[in-house]
């Protein structure tokens, strides 16, 4: 009974997520599909932002540099050098880590305000950098060969195969965040959170798991750039670095619940709906970042350890089950 109380977390994680799995494959629509692919996406971005944002406290403005790194790094090698997507993806995640990894020591010394403006910085410079790199096609970007689709089965199959995988990677990041947090190094970030000076006079190695946690942040991020844009068929500098898909990220994990490993799902969702419906209303649909401040400032004020805080501080007893 211990056990299973200690995962049913996960379990009514996992469950949410196969009921937006199950979606699309019950009403049988294409439409309906490629909307559940976007909300897995924003799914397993949101959720591996929660790693550094949740559990450490750190905001992170550029975190949209892994997917676009990642994005940049499997295409290439999908379009130019004929990579399987699979291992396109393990180097995308691969190109991520990386990256993670030579900035951690850099910004992660940083604190509040200056990290999350270090962040923005990172992004830009990455961007700024590949739109003039040759090799990744500038800023005119890269278009993939759709013959290349006809080794996966064509484009038809192509498309169900990425809502999948992309459904195995939300999965992922989802059960990642949990292993974190239910860990012994997930306290440590848990620690660094309510206070970092503290935590390093109890025994946190904090420079350690900081990168770390950065790294964990960003493999994810990388293979989902890899797929999404395999999928479309084209990357280019504006939308492999969208700034405000950082923006998004944190609004979701805000609006969830940052901390909590339901949070990131519940936010997720509940924004791509919510953005997805301002889409086809013409009065809206310019004014979508306009929105998500709205929501952000309404969070901050009225629910600000967002739905899962809100819930329990409602309803004490959902503490053990919904972590």
């Amino acid at each position: 009974m211990k056990t299973l109380q200690k995962y049913i977390g996960l379990i009514i994680s996992l469950l949410l997520l196969g009921a937006i799995v199950a979606w699309p494959l019950l009403s049988g629509k294409a439409t309906d599909r490629e909307t559940a692919f976007v909300i897995l996406r924003a799914i397993a971005l949101a959720a591996s932002l929660n790693i550094l944002l949740g559990y450490t406290g750190y905001v992170s403005f550029g975190h949209i540099v892994f997917f676009g790194l990642g994005g940049y790094v499997g295409f290439y090698l999908v379009s130019a050098q004929g990579v399987s997507i699979w291992m396109a993806m393990l180097a995308g995640g691969l190109a991520a880590a990386l990256l993670a990894w030579a900035l951690g020591g850099a910004i992660l010394p940083l604190r509040g305000a200056y990290f999350a403006l270090a962040t923005i910085g990172v992004n830009e410079a990455v961007r700024a950098f590949i739109n003039n790199f040759v090799p990744f096609g500038g800023p005119v970007g890269m278009t993939l060969n759709f013959r290349v689709y006809k080794d996966y089965g064509g484009p038809a199959q192509v498309f169900q195969m990425t809502f999948w995988v992309m459904a195995g990677l939300a999965a992922a990041a989802v059960i990642l965040s949990f292993l974190v947090k239910k860990s012994r190094f997930g306290l440590g970030l848990l620690a660094i959170r309510e206070d970092e000076d503290a935590a390093e006079v109890v025994g946190v190695v904090t420079p350690r798991a900081k990168t770390t946690a950065y790294i964990l942040s960003a493999i994810i991020p990388g293979m989902v750039g890899v797929l999404f844009f395999f999928k479309n068929g084209f990357i280019e500098p504006a939308n492999a670095f969208p700034l405000h898909s950082s923006i998004e990220g944190i609004v979701m994990i805000m609006l969830g619940g940052q901390g909590t490993v339901l949070g990131p799902l519940l936010g997720a969702g509940l924004y791509q709906g919510l953005r997805g419906a301002l889409l086809i209303q013409p009065i809206f649909k310019n004014i979508q970042l306009a929105v998500s401040g709205i929501i952000l400032l309404l969070i901050v004020l009225f629910i600000p350890r967002g739905l899962v805080g809100w819930l329990h501080d409602r309803y004490p007893k959902l503490r053990k089950v919904l972590p």
